[in-house]
């Protein structure tokens, strides 16, 4: 059965993951990239390098973010889901960092190796945290068993 995953759904998909795919489009190019990533409050959380994807959500803050659970062809989860860039300062970036941290590390099979999700330390100060405000969302899923 095909169906579309209502509200609740969406919500529990978004919590269980923590890989997605973030689509950016700036300057007539269009630019999608995985990310880890945290949701909390309407919101995905995240952080990255300065690089392409950051310049185009400079640009361009209006993005689009993609996630899925895959079990095989016939049972799987996706949801697409629309909104806006906004870098995070001060204490919403510590905090948003933290939460990051906190979820993703012990996903990890070195987490000592990896204090801080893999980023140097000197490299800390560099690091850009950005949440991506949703807007909307839309999704689907493809399941033999009762949904």
């Amino acid at each position: 059965m095909l169906g579309e995953l209502n509200n609740r759904q969406l919500i529990d998909l978004l919590e269980r993951q923590v890989m997605g795919r973030l689509g950016c489009y700036a300057d007539g190019e269009t630019y999608i990239v995985p990310i880890n990533y945290v949701y909390r409050d309407n919101a995905i959380y995240a952080h990255s390098g300065n690089g392409k994807k950051i310049e185009m959500m400079r640009a361009n803050p209006k993005v689009c973010f993609q996630v899925d659970q895959v079990i095989d062809t016939f049972k799987w989860e996706s949801a697409i889901l629309w909104g806006d860039f906004i870098e995070l300062i001060g204490e919403q970036r510590q905090q948003a960092m933290q939460g990051i941290i906190h979820r993703i590390m012990p996903l990890t099979n070195r987490p000592s190796e990896e204090p801080s999700h893999g980023i140097p330390e000197d490299q800390h100060q560099n690091i850009i945290v950005f949440k991506i405000n949703l807007t909307a969302a839309s999704g689907k899923f493809e399941s033999h068993d009762q949904y």
